[in-house]
C-alpha cells in the first residue's frame, strides 16, 4: 500500500465513531496504518491531519495527535512546526488536538521543547483570559 492508498482508505472510514470499550476502532487502525509514511510522506501527512485534526470528537483528536502529529513534529519539527504554530493559533480544536501531543525526537531538542512550551502556555493564558 502507498500513502495515496493509505489516505484513501482513512478518508473513507472518518469521521466515523468511536467503537465501544474493547472493540477494535478502524478509526485508529487507519490512522496507525498512515504512521508508516511520517518518515517519507511528511507534507502529505500533515495535510490530513490539518484536514482531520480539527473535528470536535476528542477520540479522533487523540488518534490524530498521538498517531500521527507527534510522530511528524518527532522527525520533522523544523519543517511543520511553523504549520502547527500557525494553525492552533488560529483553531481551537486544532489546539486541544496539538495539546495531546508529546514529545519525541527532534521536538525534544533543548530549543525546540522550549517553542513547543511557550505556544502551550501562550495558548493555556489566552484561553484564561
Amino acid at each position: 500500500m502507498n500513502v495515496h492508498e493509505a489516505i484513501a482508505n482513512a478518508e473513507a472510514v472518518l469521521p466515523g465513531v468511536a467503537a465501544l470499550d474493547g472493540e477494535e476502532d478502524p478509526r485508529w487502525q487507519v490512522i496507525i496504518a498512515l504512521a508508516d509514511f511520517v518518515d517519507d510522506e511528511p507534507d502529505l501527512l500533515w495535510s490530513f491531519v490539518e484536514q482531520w485534526g480539527q473535528p470536535t470528537d476528542e477520540d479522533l483528536q487523540a488518534a490524530i495527535a498521538t498517531c500521527l502529529l507527534e510522530h511528524l513534529l518527532e522527525s520533522h519539527f523544523d519543517l511543520l512546526f511553523p504549520r502547527v504554530e500557525h494553525l492552533v493559533r488560529s483553531n481551537g480544536c486544532f489546539a486541544r488536538t496539538a495539546g495531546m501531543c508529546w514529545k519525541f525526537g527532534e521536538a525534544e531538542h533543548p530549543e525546540n521543547a522550549a517553542r513547543w512550551k511557550e505556544l502551550l502556555r501562550e495558548l493555556k493564558d489566552r484561553c484564561e483570559t
